[in-house]
């Protein structure tokens, strides 16, 4: 390589933009989860005192990344971390509600620990509740860091700027995408493959509603795409498996995939040994 390349990389790094490691915010986030649900890790605290004191010193922490990373240099950093521990008991009560839900709603769910330890789709909602809290005190950086960690476990993508009602429901999960700009109600499931997305992609779109409104109690089987900033999916709806919506629906609409198999019988002879 030359030394000209060399130079350029070097200069990069002279120019790095100031922020912590990606591991060390998403080990603050995840304490915090610890904290809420110890069923995750076990540990517990010898009173309240010790739990209260540990609440404190991760609130110092948040402190601590947000006034090390530039991108936040132009808020008030204690007062931002302050008001996220101020509503963490509100998003606290939220979780639980989505806890339930997937209790609820899977028959394979044996209790509410379970969800809790070992669900993907949990994990993805817990880590995409926390970053939203944060982008909506105006925090940059960090809660994109915070929900591309929970995709990077999980196969969910939820833009942390997404707003999500109470009780939601990801079963499986894998191959979500919940765009910046959805809307998602109450009490709506989501299977694996789904995708609320833009109908186009384009720069000039960046503060324009792109993704769509799924108003309370939808269901959307997997593999189903929706799309657009004006397409509403009203309430009480189910979308069956691999459909494809850019239009909007009227409240308990019905919308279902039909597709057309065809079985070559020679064919199915050659794989199946079926005899003439």
């Amino acid at each position: 390589m030359s030394q000209e390349f060399y130079q350029q990389i070097f200069n990069k790094q002279q120019n790095l933009e100031a922020v912590p490691s990606n591991k060390e915010i998403t080990k603050w986030a995840l304490q915090v989860i610890h904290l809420l649900y110890p069923e995750q890790t076990g540990k517990v605290f010898a009173d309240v005192e010790a739990l209260k004191a540990e609440f404190t010193l991760l609130e110092n922490e948040l402190f601590h990344i947000m006034e090390v990373t530039k991108a936040c240099a132009d808020g008030n950093n204690k007062k931002r971390a302050s008001r996220f521990f101020e509503q963490l008991p509100l998003l606290y009560q939220v979780l639980n509600t989505d806890i339930q839900a997937i209790f609820n709603g899977d028959p394979a769910a044996r209790s509410e620990f379970e969800v809790v330890r070992t669900y993907p789709g949990f994990f993805a909602i817990s880590l995409y509740r926390l970053a939203h809290s944060l982008y909506m005190d105006d925090v940059p950086l960090i809660p994109r860091i915070l929900t591309e960690y929970a995709h990077s476990k999980t196969g969910i993508d939820i833009h942390p700027a997404a707003q999500i009602g109470e009780y939601f429901y990801i079963d499986h999960g894998t191959g979500i995408v919940i765009g910046e700009s959805c809307k998602i109600g109450n009490h709506v499931k989501l299977y694996q493959g789904v995708t609320l997305g833009a109908l186009s992609v384009d720069k000039s779109m960046a503060n324009t509603k792109r993704h769509p409104t799924v108003e309370d109690n939808v269901v959307i089987y997997s593999g189903s795409t929706i799309l657009g900033g004006e397409t509403v999916i009203g309430r009480d709806s189910i979308i069956g498996g691999n459909v494809w919506l850019t239009k909007s629906l009227p409240p308990n609409s019905r919308v279902y995939h039909t597709p057309n198999h065809r079985i070559l019988t020679s064919l199915s002879r050659r794989l199946f040994g079926r005899k003439k």
